[in-house]
């Protein structure tokens, strides 16, 4: 059970940074000023905590107007009509015919 929690975060992460998300990058510097912080590491040692905290309330500030303004849903949306279409066009490939390069109009 645990491996597959690691195994599912590790990918949900890794993904995340690939696209870009900025929420990802303000979690990856919160934990590696944690660390530092915690293990009393270069100039992280004197810095306050609040200072070692300011980018995990900025993740979630983002996170909070992401949902807010619709930022989420309008991401997943697009990525599920993507998806839809590498459907489509496989299924056209295997047909042999042409491929769609823009989601279908009705939906």
């Amino acid at each position: 059970m645990r491996k597959r929690f690691a195994d599912g975060w590790c990918a949900a992460f890794t993904r995340a940074s690939l696209e870009g998300e900025p929420d990802v990058y303000l979690l990856g510097l919160g934990i590696v000023l944690l660390i530092l912080k915690w293990l009393a590491i270069g100039p992280a040692a004197d810095w306050s905590w609040w200072i070692v905290i300011v980018p995990f309330i900025a993740a979630a500030l983002w996170w909070e107007w992401a949902d807010w303004s619709g930022y989420t849903k309008r991401k997943a949306m697009e990525k599920d009509d993507q998806q839809r279409l590498d459907r489509i066009n496989r299924q056209r490939d295997a047909l042999n015919q042409k491929r769609r390069s823009a989601p279908p109009r009705g939906r």
